[in-house]
């Protein structure tokens, strides 16, 4: 004879985690009148997860406000089911395409008009995880990871050869290095701005494109005897205003700002195709190579130098030495699903980060006793 199961012993059933998507499928029909029971039968839960009931009757009733909340935020009234939302984003993206190739050919724009611009994180004296260096970081006792971050914004046009000078915020407006090295701040390859959270705000993003942007794509077209004509691609970022274009000093006014659709970014932002990554490699590459210029030609360790001599000073240079590594190559096949026209027909397998340009004026070649030194 078979035993009696014990009393309760549906509390004892292993309970399942129940989706979000589901769980506002569950409300739907419970609202519609499908009972409990019925409920917990079709979709194969216990009772007690199923609204209604008081051990989940608050976990729903956050999850109908939560997506109310979404529908406000968003105008989105419905959550798209399964591989749907992809697919949604996919069908934006295409036929941004296709309105952007239209676009461009019908007002006449080449490739040296047309700009793209993201923001990234940096940690700029973070290691890769598996270095000497961060093994014996960790062990250190009362010593934080090397997390100090900062925020280049990198922008660039289609030909690849126009790169503006980047925006770069960071948590310190004067840091002391800065007076150490002489460093003035106006005549860095970067403009610097400072705030708590080393956040790009839409007041920086504006007087980027108002006091970098706009003079450099200016002289710009004009040496290159090029229509004084321009268009910037931004995704939505809240760095963005979305009425930038008012924002821009009227002897700029040639500057025409588009925006991607909104949940495209990661299919069609220019910046996100391998540029920004190409550009971080590439700020490794050099942050190792001085360490070991210096383990060469000092007595100073590893540790010692990342821990008490490699300051911000240094790591703006490197971050210049990384932006002028990126090839024309990289920022040209960035465009290749917005703008596949504009990327020269080649077998493409990739971004090579070996096959570096000589930036302008050789900043390529700068060394440790540069650093010593101090030089800007």
């Amino acid at each position: 004879m078979a035993p009696k199961k014990a009393s309760g012993s549906a509390s004892t059933e292993k309970r399942r985690m129940m989706s979000l998507e589901i769980k506002l499928d569950i409300v739907e029909k419970h609202e519609q009148g499908m009972r409990v029971k019925e409920l917990a039968k079709h979709y194969n839960y216990l009772q007690q997860q199923i609204p209604g009931t008081s051990t989940e009757e608050e976990s729903f009733k956050a999850s109908r406000a939560w997506f109310d909340n979404f529908k406000k935020r968003t105008g989105i009234h419905s959550i798209v089911r399964h591989g749907e939302a992809a697919s949604a984003d996919v069908n934006a993206a295409e036929e941004f395409v296709k309105t952007f190739a239209e676009f461009v050919e019908a007002e006449g724009y080449i490739p040296q008009q047309i700009f793209n611009c993201d923001e990234t994180g940096l940690f700029w004296k973070k290691m890769p995880r598996r270095t000497y260096i961060t093994e014996e970081e960790k062990k250190m006792p009362g010593h934080k990871p090397m997390k100090d971050r900062l925020t280049p914004a990198l922008l660039a046009n289609a030909s690849g050869d126009c790169k503006i000078k980047p925006l770069l915020v960071y948590h310190s407006e004067n840091p002391r290095a800065f007076e150490a090295h002489k460093i003035i701040k106006e005549k860095l390859h970067v403009m610097s701005r400072a705030n708590p959270k080393s956040w790009v705000t839409r007041q920086f993003f504006i007087d980027w494109v108002n006091l970098v942007f706009g003079p450099s794509v200016k002289k710009y077209l004009k040496d290159n005897n090029l229509p004084l004509r321009a268009f910037l691609v931004l995704d939505n970022a809240p760095a963005h205003p979305p009425q930038i274009e008012e924002e821009i000093l009227d002897e700029y006014n040639f500057v025409k700002v588009l925006f991607l659709p909104p949940n495209t970014t990661s299919i069609l932002q220019l910046m996100d195709q391998q540029v920004i990554s190409n550009f971080k490699k590439l700020y490794t590459k050099h942050l190792f190579c001085r360490c070991f210029e210096v383990t060469e030609n000092t007595n100073l360790t590893l540790r010692e130098f990342l821990k008490d001599h490699f300051n911000i000073a240094i790591g703006l240079k490197i971050i210049d030495i990384a932006w002028q590594g990126v090839t024309k190559r990289t920022l040209t096949s960035a465009w290749k699903k917005l703008w596949p026209e504009n990327v020269a027909e080649r077998d493409f397998e990739g971004f090579e980060i070996e096959e570096e340009e000589e930036p302008v004026g050789g900043r390529d070649r700068v060394h440790w006793q540069d650093y010593r030194s101090g030089g800007g």
